[in-house]
Formats: structure tokens, sequence, C-alpha cells
């Protein structure tokens, strides 16, 4: 699968917000997909307006994404899916029926994207994703899996989501549970640069530099724990020297509760996310 071909595939959003951005603005940033080559559906002139800068074709109309599109993203909200899909119709032809749709749905079951897809195709081709806003920035997670779909179309998913951060494909019943870390886990990591940057304001950095190096703090521990493949539990050991500055911090840290507030944050979520799908129909 080349990059000229990726080029030239024609992909869509239907629903232009802030997962559609972090996916079609980052493969356009990165050069994968040609802005001319992308349609967005969208219903404000703010949406509109980003997008057009892009270069994509922003529209009103659903059905347009879905008819000059070879793969296209479920991207609204899991209650507006039903609505967006009553407005493209069903078409009996070979070319409409060969549509790939990407599903970002938070807890929308692929048995539920199924029987809703069948609206408008006979046999749907059906992947589940879960990715994550920093791939506009080139280092999102995405996790898949797939319903109906072929060995190129599971590839060719992969291959986008693995421009703009890690990719991988997993068992339907880990999606909401990995949901609860990588689709929510950027906006507790945002908390904690938050946090740390105001505990540096209060001793006297300034506001500015304190989330810079706050945000710096959290990439480099991030990519240390990558690159070096060792446990996070060991990385925090080296740094703790005996009686020192650090394992004061980390002391007072434990005291509050920061591990097991994360551990909740993380379970909260994802029984949120299972709390939507029991309600999905």
């Amino acid at each position: 699968m080349t990059e000229q071909y990726l080029k030239s595939i024609k992909v869509g959003f239907i629903g232009g917000g802030n997962m559609a951005s972090a996916i079609g603005a980052g493969l356009i940033r990165k050069g994968v997909l040609k802005p001319d080559n992308v349609w967005v559906s969208g219903r404000t002139d703010r949406t509109h307006g980003f997008w057009r800068d892009l270069g994509v074709h922003p529209t009103l109309e659903n059905n347009e994404v879905v008819c000059n599109c070879d793969i296209v993203f479920l991207t609204v909200k899991p209650h507006m899916l039903d609505d967006a899909l009553a407005t493209v119709g069903r078409r009996a032809d070979e070319k409409f029926e060969s549509k790939l749709f990407v599903s970002v749905l938070a807890g929308v079951s692929l048995d539920v994207l199924y029987f809703k897809l069948l609206a408008i195709v006979t046999s749907p081709r059906i992947i589940r994703s879960m990715p994550n806003t920093p791939m506009m920035v080139g280092e999102g997670i995405t996790v898949y899996c797939g319903r109906n779909a072929k060995p190129n179309d599971l590839e060719l998913v992969d291959r986008l989501f693995s421009y703009i951060g890690m990719s991988h494909k997993v068992p339907e019943s880990l999606m909401n549970c990995i949901g609860g870390l990588s689709g929510c886990g950027p906006a507790f990591a945002y908390l904690v640069i938050e946090g740390l940057a105001d505990g540096a304001v209060k001793m006297g950095v300034p506001r500015p530099m304190a989330t810079k190096f706050a945000a710096q703090v959290l990439v480099g521990a991030g990519k240390m724990v990558l690159e070096t493949g060792q446990h996070p539990g060991q990385l925090k050991d080296e740094v703790c020297s005996p009686g020192g500055t650090t394992i004061n911090g980390i002391h007072v840290m434990e005291v509050g509760g920061v591990r097991g507030s994360m551990m909740n944050a993380v379970e909260a979520a994802v029984n949120k996310t299972n709390e939507l799908t029991s309600r999905i129909k």
C-alpha cells in the first residue's frame, strides 16, 4: 500500500468536530491525504471555515460525503447517528455498496453499527475505532476492530492511523476499557500538566515557562517509558535519591492519593462508556 495510493483515496467525515479535525487535519498536515480528496459535513460556519482553510470540501449534506468518498468516518455524537444516516438514503449500485465505514463513536458496538448502516447499504463493511485528539500533532493512540471488513480494509485503516500515532487492532471486548485510558487520558494528562505548572507558579516560576516545562516533563517521561522499555516504577526509583527532593514530593503525592485518583478516573470513564453502550440500540 503505497503513499501514492493513500493520496488517491477519497476520505469523508460525517461530522466535522474535534475528532474529525484530529484525524483529518492530522493526516493532511502529515501530507498523507490530499485536501482536495477530503469531504466534511458540518452544521456551523465555524466548522466549515476550519475545513475550508485546509483546502477540503465542506458541505451541509451528509449524502454528499458518502457519495464522493471511498472511506467514510462517522464522527458525529453517538445519539446523532440515526439522524445523520437518515439524510443519506440507500442507493442500489455497486460503487455505493463498496464504501468502508469507520466509526469513532464511543460505546457504539459493531453489532449496533451494522444494524444502523443496513439503512443505507446491504452489507456494510465497518471498522470501529477509538482514537484520541493528540493525533492532530502526530502523537495519537487508536485501537480498532472490524466487522465484515476485508483484510485490506483493516490494513488501510491501520496505515492511516499509524501516520498520526500508535495504531493497534484489538478484540472488541477491550474497546471500552482501552478508551477509558487512551481516549479520556489526554484530559487527565492536561490536568496533571496544569497542576505541575500551578506548583511551579506558586514557587515563583512565570506561568508561560511553567506550563511549557510541565508539558515537556510529561513528553519526556512518556518517551523514557516507551524507548527504554523499563517499568515506570523503576524509572521513578532512579530519580528518587535517598532523603532527596523527589522522594519527598512523591510522598506528598501518595498521601494525596494521586495514584488512586488516576485509577479511579480510568475506571469511571470505562464505566460511563459501558453505560452508554448498554443504552445504544
